[in-house]
């Protein structure tokens, strides 16, 4: 049986949830249940904080586990990043003091705040850059403010938060982090499913199926418009003059690939969701 570790709270939480159950996994119906067997797909799910999934799966205890790259790097865990899964992005990058800073070189010997000492560490290591780090689980962005720190790093979205404390962004971005799959044995067969079927679920969310009839003469030139993953599916209409073609889309450029097929000469342009796939 296959185990697996999944975010029992935080941004990562929900959506890894939903992703499993979306993968035909069963979820826990009690949020505050910490295990949940899954005999039909001979599974069985644990739920921990993300922080701690890294170190589980590295040592052996679980098999897999969704948590977010940061987390992975920041534990010092033996598992490695087996799959990315499209969500929960985040970008760690080093405030301080408008004016005071300019290059994460001049942290040299001063104290810099954060939750992820162990993946900031490693950052300014590899910059020759040798800092005291001040560790803590939260409210980073006040650390400055009361003398805890002279400078932060931490996960940044549009930096509002770190103006408000009288902070500004320098220096290089230190990761580009978001969800991934771990794991410390990648030789095991579940582990194989579990991939295809969280891949499977990635698609059904990038992709749509789209469907439309074309004038025959035109198929060269659709195909440039949609092109599909391989080769769209065209078959004949009873006027021998159309065709009817159906091809996945990416989700983001639907409206724009209707608008380009529709001044083709393309008609009953339909679009469906995609609930699962297998590419």
């Amino acid at each position: 049986m296959l185990r697996i570790a999944v975010p029992n709270k935080g941004s990562l939480s929900e959506t890894a949830a939903e992703m499993l159950a979306e993968a035909g996994y069963a979820g826990r119906r009690d949020p505050r249940a910490l295990n949940v067997l899954d005999p039909r797909n001979d599974v069985e799910f644990f739920y921990l904080r993300p922080r701690d999934i890294a170190t589980y799966v590295g040592s052996g205890a679980l098999d897999v586990g969704i948590t977010g790259r940061d987390l992975l790097l920041d534990s010092g865990s033996t598992a490695v990043e087996i799959a990315s899964l499209d969500f929960g992005d985040s970008t760690f990058r080093f405030a301080g003091p408008a004016g005071r800073f300019t290059s994460h070189e001049e942290l040299a010997g001063v104290r810099v705040a954060t939750s992820y000492p162990g993946l900031v560490g490693d950052f300014l290591a590899k910059s020759g850059v040798t800092a005291e780090l001040v560790k803590l689980d939260g409210a980073v962005e006040s650390a400055v403010r009361l003398g805890v720190a002279d400078a932060v790093a931490d996960v940044v979205s549009t930096g509002s938060t770190l103006r408000a404390q009288g902070l500004e962004i320098f220096g290089p971005v230190i990761l580009e982090s978001s969800a991934v799959l771990i794991s410390a044995k990648q030789d095991l067969p579940g582990i194989t499913t579990l991939q295809r079927r969280l891949q499977g679920v990635l698609v059904a969310r990038q992709y749509v199926l789209m469907d439309y009839d074309l004038p025959a003469a035109l198929i060269e030139a659709a195909s440039v418009i949609t092109p599909g993953l391989e080769s769209p599916t065209v078959s004949p209409l009873r006027d021998s003059e159309w065709v009817a073609v159906r091809v996945m889309v990416p989700r983001s450029e639907t409206n724009h690939v209707m608008d380009r097929l529709y001044d083709l000469g393309a008609r009953a342009i339909l679009v469906s969701p995609i609930h699962a796939a297998r590419i």
